[in-house]
């Protein structure tokens, strides 16, 4: 039997990304349905590392005081060596973003969150037990065939949808549909990962060990739970590390009582670092591990996929709401491939540091790092995490603020005008993800920019109405757009800009300083930003219409603006 149903999005597999993309398009009203091969979520622990970007994102959809009880803030990592000297710790205490930079999670109860999540939306709906074999496209759409299997019988079931996102894993068929590349490599070490209940341990953070005799790892996790890994040697088989008494045996060394443990799984896997050559074909796309598999080092596993979310859910429901052509979709890829990219690279290598087990490399690298750590920059650099490569799209929905080119932003400001030339940070903002202080307003105090700003674009003043300086055209565009007008300033002003301004201009007030800061630095006191929070524009106030006008290029934009009243 043979039945159709439709939606404007199918989404193939109810991991971290199809979940988190499902609750995105839901948010902004569009209709989706997920269809999963498997009976429920998988619940034993998968990643471990949560951060501040995807809490951004899980605030953005309403759900984070739900995440909040299956996290740990403020997750320490620390390297050691053979002889349990920390050689390298990170421990960032910045909350740019609005969040912890890292938390410890229990990812089945987090994935459980974003699932229950999609109840909030009519328009959603998650099919379990659905496999997708067969996706046929044409001009208008895709349609996907599953197999569903119930009571001894299967049935066939098909799903037509305008666009297609597989977010399977590694295996993607959606990937392998499409006849990208998946470059990349497969490091030969194999590793051994034990997750264990009532944590043994107790102490509340990360311990990476560089020991040559067997690299490891030590991870206490919410909810007491501990996660140990143990790379394995050459010689030694599956069934041979799986077995209790040689689990018991690695694990004498970390706990005096391997025998009395609670054990929730024992399992041998391969680190993999690949990304796919594009994330889209037509009418079909993919996210998560479909688009890149990214080894364990770093914990950005689960956080790609949600990057990846964040950044095609707004660009999907703008081509559903016939605002943008979908041609925008191509900037997906242009926007994460190369992200992707530098955090495979970067979490191999970390693993290659830390899996070293000749004695002369292995003594190379621990005196180099003793004599890093004795400067206080390079040791804080490591501590702030800033050698992590935050995501910075050069070619996308942007429009570059020295030139006004559409579609390219420059790093680097340059311009012969005397706010450029004297400004203290010329490094752009376009293409960054904007910061996110705590603001007062009418409707509160101490609210988190993005909750007061709202979940769509915003355009963002400082000390100026978007009202009064820009253009009736301009003001046009930014209607048609559904972009936010704010205006930012001191907390001192807040309330005679209030009554001051007009009344579809959003007044926040920095009652932190931290706003101004940011503008005082940088010579754009007005920024476009997205829905995903990454910064589109940034001009002086005259620049603005020819910066609107590129950012519209950029993303196709074929919304027809009502001229103003006059």
């Amino acid at each position: 039997m043979k039945t159709t149903a439709d939606s404007e999005v199918v989404i193939v597999g109810a991991g971290p990304a199809g979940l988190m993309l499902a609750n995105i398009l839901g948010m902004y009203g569009r209709s989706v349905t997920v269809l999963e091969a498997r009976d429920q979520l998988i619940d034993y622990p998968r990643g471990v590392g949560l951060d501040d970007e995807s809490f951004r994102t899980i605030q953005t959809i309403g759900l984070a005081e739900q995440v909040k009880p299956h996290t740990t803030p403020q997750h320490i990592m620390r390297l050691v060596n053979g002889a349990g000297k920390v050689i390298l710790e990170n421990n960032p205490r910045t909350l740019e973003f609005g969040w912890d930079r890292k938390h410890g999670f229990i990812q089945p109860d987090v994935d459980r969150v974003l699932l229950d999540g999609l109840g909030r939306f009519e328009n959603v709906r998650v099919l379990f037990g659905h496999q997708v074999d067969v996706v046929e496209e044409d001009a208008g759409g895709v349609t996907a065939v599953a197999r569903v299997t119930a009571g001894g019988a299967e049935t066939e079931q098909r799903f037509r949808a305008r666009f297609l996102v597989g977010c399977e894993g590694g295996k993607s068929p959606t990937r392998k549909r499409l006849g990208v590349t998946f470059e990349g490599r497969s490091p030969s070490t194999r590793w051994l990962v034990v997750d264990v209940n009532n944590d043994p341990l107790g102490t509340p953070n990360v311990f990476l060990g560089a020991d040559p005799k067997r690299p490891y790892v030590s991870i206490g996790l919410p909810h007491a739970v501990r996660r140990f890994e143990f790379m394995l040697h050459p010689h030694e088989t599956e069934d041979q590390v799986t077995d209790p008494d040689f689990v018991n045996g690695m694990l004498k060394g970390h706990v005096p009582d391997p025998a009395s443990l609670d054990y929730i799984r024992r399992r041998v896997f391969t680190h993999h670092g690949r990304v796919a050559g594009s994330f889209r074909g037509g009418r079909q796309l993919i996210a998560g591990d479909a688009a890149h598999l990214m080894p364990v080092w770093m914990g950005q596993g689960w956080n790609s996929g949600i990057r990846d979310a964040t950044n095609l859910g707004w660009k999907l429901a703008t081509v559903l709401a016939g605002t943008a052509d979908a041609d925008i979709l191509d900037t997906y890829t242009s926007e994460r491939r190369a992200h992707a990219k530098a955090m495979v690279d970067l979490s191999l290598t970390m693993g290659s540091v830390i899996k070293l087990t000749h004695p002369v490399a292995v003594a190379a690298r621990d005196a180099a790092a003793t004599v890093l750590n004795l400067f206080p920059q390079v040791k804080s650099y490591f501590a702030d995490m800033r050698f992590k490569p935050m995501p910075r799209y050069s070619e996308g929905v942007l429009a570059d603020p020295s030139t006004r080119e559409a579609g390219r932003a420059a790093p680097r400001l340059s311009s012969n005008l005397v706010a450029v030339r004297t400004a203290r940070n010329k490094v752009s903002p376009v293409g960054l993800q904007f910061p996110q202080p705590r603001v007062n307003s009418w409707a509160g105090r101490n609210l988190l920019l993005d909750d007061a700003v709202g979940n769509w674009w915003a355009v963002i003043l400082w000390g100026n109405s978007p009202r009064d300086v820009l253009p009736g055209e301009a003001l046009a565009k930014l209607e048609a757009l559904g972009a936010r007008l704010v205006c930012i300033l001191p907390e001192t002003q807040r309330e005679w800009a209030e009554a001051y301004m007009s009344p579809d201009v959003l007044v926040l007030g920095d009652h932190t300083g931290a706003v101004k800061k940011w503008f005082d630095d940088r010579p754009t006191p007005m920024v476009f930003l997205r829905p995903d929070r990454f910064v589109a524009g940034a001009c002086l106030i005259q620049h603005a219409p020819e910066t609107l006008d590129a950012i519209l290029a950029s993303m196709s934009f074929v919304g027809s603006p009502v001229l103003p009243q006059h």
